[in-house]
Formats: C-alpha cells, sequence, structure tokens
C-alpha cells in the first residue's frame, strides 16, 4: 500500500496532471479517500514554491540555448498568456482569479501553470501560494466527488468529465 501512496505523490506532482490525475488514480488503486486526497495536496504543493522562485529565471535563462530554448519559449509564451487571460479577467481581483484558474479542473490549469503565471506576472510570492492552495484544494473536492460518483457507479467517467467541463465553462 505505501508503494501505491508513492505513485498518487509522484503522479500529483506531474505537470499538467498533478493532483488532477492522482486522485483517479488513487481511487482504482483501492486507496482509501482522504489519506488519498491529503497526499496528493502535499504532492501537487511541494513544487508550487520551487516555481515561483526559479522557474521564470530558467526559462528566460534557457530562452536562448539550442538545446532547451524551444521548450523554455513555450513555457514562457503558455505561462505569459494564461497570465495575461488572468490578469484581464481579473483585474485588482487577482488573487480570486488564480484560485478558480487552479481550482477549476481543466485541462492546462493547474497549480504549475498558475503558479508560473503568478511569477510572470509578478504577483507576491505569499499570496500566489495561497491563491494556489487553495485552489489545488477546491480541485481536489471536485475530483474526489468525481470520482467517488464514477465508483458508486451513479455516473460513467465520461459524463464526470463532461459535467466538470460544463461547470468549469460556466465559472469562467
Amino acid at each position: 500500500m505505501l508503494k501505491n501512496y508513492l505513485w498518487i505523490f509522484l503522479i500529483s506532482m506531474v505537470p499538467l496532471i498533478e493532483l488532477r490525475g492522482a486522485i483517479p488514480v488513487s481511487q482504482a488503486l483501492g486507496l482509501p479517500l482522504v489519506p488519498s486526497y491529503l497526499i496528493c495536496i502535499v504532492g501537487n504543493m511541494l513544487p508550487v514554491p520551487i516555481i515561483y522562485l526559479f522557474a521564470r529565471r530558467f526559462l528566460e535563462w534557457g530562452a536562448t540555448k539550442p538545446l532547451v530554448g524551444s521548450i523554455c519559449r513555450f513555457f514562457l509564451t503558455k505561462g505569459t498568456r494564461a497570465g495575461e487571460k488572468l490578469q484581464q479577467k481579473a483585474g485588482r481581483g487577482l488573487f480570486v482569479a488564480l484560485f478558480l484558474f487552479v481550482g477549476i479542473p481543466l485541462p492546462g490549469t493547474g497549480a504549475w501553470t498558475g503558479t508560473l503565471a503568478a511569477s510572470l506576472l509578478g504577483m507576491n510570492g505569499k499570496k500566489t501560494v495561497a491563491a494556489v492552495l487553495a485552489g489545488v484544494l477546491l480541485a481536489g473536492i471536485i475530483m474526489m466527488t468525481a470520482a467517488l460518483l464514477v465508483k458508486a457507479g451513479v455516473v460513467s467517467a465520461v459524463d464526470a468529465a463532461a459535467v466538470a467541463t460544463d461547470a468549469a465553462g460556466a465559472v469562467q
């Protein structure tokens, strides 16, 4: 069982998959929901301060290098666009916008992208971590609910994904 907890911990640290993928995996592995949720939260949040402090510097440095330049430019562009969208929609409510951006489980809207966007926008570090943590908690609750509904046979996995996508579209 410890090996399975390690798997979901590591999955929750992977960019673009994060806890949105780790929680359903935990339920497929038959792990208890609350400990899985907590482990996924920790795994998803562990990279956040590192991303905030170093990602921008690394990407700007790497953008000019031949070997990693294209991937660094891709992530700089993606992060900048996400940050600009947040700024346009939020104005002065950037904290709430970042919270919702991370919290609504859509592709490309997790802790990694949200933290990178906040870093590129120059958002305060403590506020970034707080907004991302709140968003990760919300995303975890949404994913737990979807996983429980699928596990109980109330809805299929496709229906759960469609409902989450529709709800997220309505919020944004």
